[in-house]
This record gives C-alpha cells, structure tokens and sequence, in this order.
C-alpha cells in the first residue's frame, strides 16, 4: 500500500472502532509533527500564540549578533 487513494480505500474497509484508533493515531502525529515544525528562516512555528512582529524579528536579530 502507498498511494494514497490505496491508503484510503484500506481505510474505508476498517470497522468504525479501527477508523478511530487511526484517527486518533494519525492526530497524534500530526501534532508531534506540528510542535517540531520550523519556518523557512529557522523560528519556532507558532503554537496558537501571536506571531512574530518585526520587533520580535529585530530583538531576536540583535541578539544573535550580540552573540557572536
């Protein structure tokens, strides 16, 4: 199996009971997924908080060249 409309189809055929345990598994990944996600410039994606400003950006800038 590794298409996805093969994946899906195998889905289907399962009783509801192992449709919620892939559900449940398949949240879960995701979410693990999600917490290590990164943007494009290498920050922590946000977690539901407010996003970077661009004072955010310069602080974080201004301290990465302090530290070098």
């Amino acid at each position: 199996m590794s298409t996805l409309s093969e994946i899906e189809a195998a889905a289907d055929a399962l009783p509801l009971q192992e449709k919620q345990e892939l559900m449940v598994f398949l949240a879960a990944r995701l979410r693990e997924e999600t917490n290590t996600a990164t943007s494009k410039r290498g920050f922590p994606v946000s977690k539901g908080r407010a996003p970077f400003t661009s004072d955010d950006v310069a602080r974080i800038d201004s301290a990465a060249d302090l530290a070098e």
